[in-house]
């Protein structure tokens, strides 16, 4: 093998292949990038039987071939070469790397032990890259970080007509937003896909300045997989097998109790007045018509409270709600001003689930769809 290639479009390249690979691995062969040279560029794969990565590049191929390396290191080293390009040559198991004066040699991984990258099928449809990520980022806040339940790792994605869905959660709070969804020519009706939060956030952020994101859902050999490609990158990932919670149903249809508040003074008036809290500790909410008090006890020796200005429609309602938890939320709104919707509950000296909404002015709802919805009751102190 053979071949010459811009610096900067190898390195990006490499990067690419190996950001989703995990830090550690059982198997060290599925830590390696595989280059395929071919008459019309390169191919750099890489896949852990969980995720795969591939990506389309120019290149001068002098002498085709395929070879194995180690991704991580390959990475570090692409991304550290001088502005030249990138001369790349293999002599048995020995690959020579040389960029101006720069000049390495790796050993080769065996080519023959590494798994088959998985083939996308035909797209099932497509979503505007831009509002995609957004979404993700709104929605992928809410799932669950503990392993023991992976069914809410992940971020169900919910095909209906021309809409896509994608709601999280982790039990103490729900997350969703509905984007555009364009099937094209295909016939395919209603589907579900749950995919790995982790991610769906790295493939919001690989191509969310991509125009469009072809998305494809394949059931082979009893593993069913999802494909996002853009820009001659394709990412596919295995589905998370289980039954989602049906988490919608808990969304109010009406509020009629509800307050409006400045975004960016409520998250730095939570940040400030949550300084004194010991960890998982929550912060006392109390909207008045004379607008919002939030309170923290932290110990005898640090207490805290701020008022800031909040347009109340309703009776008067006190709460508590954990300050990391409703910051994700009102982070993930967007903008200048925000929605609290208050319900109630069976119990009534508990309150129900307060919900979260952009709110474009005092009087004017937000134009997307998200929602967020928080559990006081779980985390009352």
């Amino acid at each position: 093998m053979r071949f010459s290639v811009n610096r900067d479009v190898f390195s990006e390249a490499v990067s690419f292949a190996v950001k989703l690979l995990p830090q550690r691995t059982t198997l060290p062969i599925l830590s390696g990038v595989l280059i395929d040279a071919r008459e019309d560029g390169l191919v750099l794969s890489s896949f852990d039987y969980e995720v795969s990565s591939q990506t389309q590049i120019q290149a001068d191929v002098e002498e085709a071939g395929t070879v194995l390396v180690s991704g991580r290191l390959l990475a570090d080293i692409a991304n550290r070469l001088p502005n030249a390009p990138v001369q790349f040559s293999t002599d048995e198991n020995r690959i020579l790397v040389s960029c101006g004066s720069a000049n390495f040699t790796l050993l080769s991984m065996p080519v023959e032990e590494y798994p088959s990258v998985p083939q996308v099928d035909e797209q099932s449809g497509l979503v505007p890259a831009e509002e995609f990520a957004t979404a993700v980022a709104q929605v992928a806040v809410a799932a669950s970080r503990d392993d023991v339940t992976p069914v809410i790792t992940g971020v169900q994605l919910e095909v209906s007509n021309n809409s896509l869905g994608l709601v999280a959660t982790d039990r103490y709070r729900v997350a969703v937003r509905n984007i555009d969804w364009d099937n094209g020519t295909s016939e395919g009706g209603d589907f579900t896909a749950l995919v790995p939060a982790k991610t769906l956030q790295e493939v919001g952020k690989t191509f969310g300045h991509s125009g469009t994101i072809s998305v494809s859902f394949t059931n082979k050999d009893d593993r069913e997989l999802i494909a996002f490609s853009a820009d001659k990158k394709t990412v596919t990932s295995l589905l998370i097998k289980g039954s989602f919670p049906p988490v919608r149903r808990l969304f109010p249809e009406n509020t009629e109790n509800y307050a409006v508040i400045n975004t960016a003074e409520l998250i730095e008036a939570v940040r400030r007045v949550s300084l004194v809290l010991e960890r998982e500790a929550a912060l006392r909410f109390s909207f008045t018509i004379d607008g919002l008090i939030m309170e923290a006890v932290g110990s005898e020796h640090a207490q805290a409270s701020e008022s800031i200005d909040a347009l109340l429609t309703g009776d008067d309602i006190v709460l508590s709600l954990k300050p990391q938890f409703l910051i994700d939320g009102l982070n993930a709104v967007r903008s200048e001003f925000v929605r609290f919707s208050f319900t109630k509950s069976e119990n009534t000296n508990k309150p129900g689930p307060m919900l979260i909404t952009s709110q474009s002015s005092k009087d004017q709802p937000g134009a997307d769809s998200y929602k967020y919805l928080l559990q006081p009751n779980l985390l009352l102190r």
